[in-house]
């Protein structure tokens, strides 16, 4: 097993998730379809699952955004090029990690792909062993990336089970108050802060006013 099928079937199994469900996959994009028959086996041989697109258009389309995985794009496609993929993902909120390929690589270009968040400019005829590494680092950022957006998702559920009321106790204790300040703060009593308190902190699944924060941290509250 190669080294770079080994971190791939790592991804794959996260957690306990099933392979047939997590397997991420590699966006192939490139209007050159020697290219694109040449890098496909060259990741399906190392166990990657790779799709082929020969334009921006045919990628953006048929893709699936909701699926695991990362994209190789060749900056200098016909029509729409590869930033202007980056564009339209970033548009769609759709942060996928993209790693650029170019014949014709120079400094502003790269500086420019990088600065717009891309894991790598590789140039063609692209190392192999350069590609496994963007590859590999491309699929550990989606990984976070999708692990933060389930967190978040989660803590986002947890904040629209709260009332209006036990919502401004969440807010003061995140702030660091005591139940008698959130009482004076609210108008009313510190007996009735800390009934709300109770039921925050339980919808909230949490314990310690700590664990409340990071929680608030991860919603970005």
């Amino acid at each position: 097993m190669t080294k770079a099928r080994g971190r791939s079937l790592r991804y794959r199994r996260h957690k306990g998730c099933e392979m047939n469900n997590t397997s991420p996959m590699i966006y192939l994009v490139d209007d050159d379809e020697r290219i694109l028959i040449a890098l496909k086996r060259l990741l399906v041989s190392a166990g990657y699952h790779v799709q082929p697109y020969q334009s921006a258009e045919d990628f953006l389309t048929m893709h699936d955004p909701d699926a695991p995985g990362c994209a190789v794009v060749d900056v200098d496609l016909p029509g729409m090029d590869g930033f202007g993929i980056q564009d339209a993902l970033w548009s769609r909120h759709h942060a996928r990690p993209i790693i650029f390929m170019t014949g014709c690589g120079d400094i502003p270009t790269t500086v420019r792909a990088m600065k717009a968040g891309a894991v790598d400019f590789l140039t063609k005829p692209v190392d192999a062993a350069s590609l496994f590494a963007a590859i590999e680092q491309a699929l550990k950022r989606d990984q976070d990336g999708r692990q933060k957006a389930l967190q978040r998702r989660l803590v986002e559920q947890r904040l629209a089970s709260l009332t209006p009321r036990e919502r401004e106790v969440f807010g003061c204790v995140v702030a660091g108050q005591l139940n008698k300040q959130i009482a004076a703060e609210l108008g009313t009593v510190e007996k009735t802060i800390k009934v709300h308190r109770g039921r925050m902190m339980e919808k909230m699944c949490v314990r310690t006013v700590a664990d409340l924060v990071r929680l608030a941290a991860v919603a970005e509250v």
